[in-house]
């Protein structure tokens, strides 16, 4: 194989090569880090969040140089603070969504970015290209690798996470194209994370992205060290495409080919599964325009796309042993929308609500041939509910309702103010929207942590 064309090569080479970024793309990996952070400032007391916490202190031995747990006053080593901040990002199910890949890359390439400011000498622009860099790896690679089947078993976050995670670690790093090729072919290696946790609701899923995350920054040091990965890592006889059972199609799709990844990326409104968004926005529709009373409901049917039907946990009626569990439903999703009215993080934490549980019995969740078709380009959904008298209300949605930049400000601030003060989160919230312009990242680091 020729080292100059084998894939991962070619996406080292327009990685590394990429010199101009658009004001659109910078403005938006922008509000990419303030929505990861609103994240992650919220889960600092779920106790998976903690239990990663100790593990990174252990595994650093309270290192009193390093990079910062974000919310937190302790610094661990650069894997460790990107493991337990993207597992913190990842805990509320909130973390933005790139349709393509099937991922959650946000939560791999953001925590990345963060852990590496600190050591190494970048301005804010360069920062935010990093940025950039990790999403389109990632969105390129997960759109050629994932498709419905595929992610019954493997969790698309971790399957992809590490590569995102690399290319933003190789950017930070200024590695060349061919250590960045390296960087990105051991990634490649680093693949994690199976779906199995969605059968009995357990903890797995929220550490796949910070698994991927301390890898692809274990992949960018090797590289950087001068070890060598395989030239086939990516599209070889034994490599992650063959293991896949797929083939590279030619030519492949480049990084920054077909307009940039980031700007397909979209912010949740629901904090649940990507598959439950739009049925339980159609739910809320109903609830809000039509006035609905629960107790006036006699069936519920909803449609979503095959895809959302046969994610693992998605058409999935109970019972609920975890919070998890609840936020992956479509049933508890729309149930919680027609009986609550909203999507308060709290819903969830009630998950076995008898009167939720009496709604979801009423609710049938079917695939739609004409949405089915029209994904992954639309996401949508119907909810059609037949009220006691007889009457049917029905709220059809073409594609899922995207959290606007200013939901996006507005969360950020009050996740932010919860966790220090109104103060200091308007400052770092308008620090973050300036870094295209900042020398470097000292305005927003320190507001990160506790004192």
């Amino acid at each position: 194989m020729n080292t100059n064309t084998s894939l991962s090569r070619l996406f080292a080479n327009a990685l590394a090569g990429k010199q101009n970024f658009a004001n659109e793309e910078l403005n938006k990996a922008s509000f990419c880090l303030l929505d990861f952070l609103a994240c992650t400032f919220s889960t600092q007391h779920f106790p998976w969040v903690q239990q990663a916490q100790r593990v990174a202190c252990m595994n650093s031995q309270m290192a009193g140089a390093g990079a910062p747990i974000i919310g937190s006053s302790f610094k661990v080593s650069m894997q460790d603070a990107a493991f337990v901040n993207a597992v913190a990002g990842h805990s509320l199910v909130r973390d933005d969504m790139h349709v393509g890949s099937v991922s959650h890359l946000g939560v791999a390439v953001l925590p990345t970015a963060l852990a590496l400011a600190e050591q190494e000498q970048i301005s804010g622009r360069e920062f935010l290209e990093a940025i950039i860099c990790g999403y389109e790896a990632g969105g390129k690679l997960g759109a050629l690798l994932m498709d419905v089947e595929t992610a019954k078993t493997f969790r698309p976050t971790g399957l992809i996470g590490a590569f995102a995670s690399a290319a933003t670690a190789a950017r930070l790093a200024k590695l060349d194209a061919e250590q960045t090729a390296n960087a990105l072919g051991f990634a490649a290696n680093y693949i994690t994370g199976l779906n199995e946790w969605a059968a009995s609701g357990s903890d797995d899923m929220y550490f796949h992205p910070g698994i991927a995350a301390r890898n692809g920054i274990t992949a960018m040091l090797m590289a950087r060290e001068g070890a060598s990965a395989a030239t086939g890592s990516l599209d070889g006889k034994a490599g992650l495409f063959a293991a896949f059972d797929k083939s590279v199609p030619t030519p492949p799709p480049l990084p920054f080919s077909n307009g940039p990844e980031i700007l397909q990326v979209f912010f949740k409104q629901v904090p649940a599964c990507n598959y439950a968004q739009t049925a339980a926005q159609a739910a809320l529709q109903l609830k809000t325009q039509c006035t609905l009373k629960a107790d006036a409901i006699e069936k519920v049917r909803v449609k979503v796309p095959y895809a959302a039907a046969n994610y693992p946990g998605c058409d999935y009626p109970g019972p609920f042993n975890s919070i998890l569990q609840a936020r992956m439903s479509i049933h508890f999703n729309v149930a919680s929308a027609l009986l609550k009215g909203n999507f308060e993080d709290c819903n969830y934490h009630d998950f076995n609500n008898p009167d939720i549980s009496q709604l979801i019995a009423l609710i049938d969740v079917s695939i739609d041939q004409h949405l089915s078709d029209r994904y992954p380009g639309q996401q949508g959904a119907a909810v059609i509910v037949t009220s006691t008298e007889g009457k049917t209300l029905t709220v059809n949605l073409d594609d899922v309702i995207t959290a606007s930049f200013e939901e996006v400000s507005a969360r950020f601030l009050l996740a932010a103010e919860n966790n220090r003060n109104s103060e200091d989160a308007a400052t770092l919230h308008d620090a973050i929207m300036n870094l295209s312009t900042s020398q470097s990242l000292d305005s927003v680091l320190p507001l990160l942590v506790k004192n």
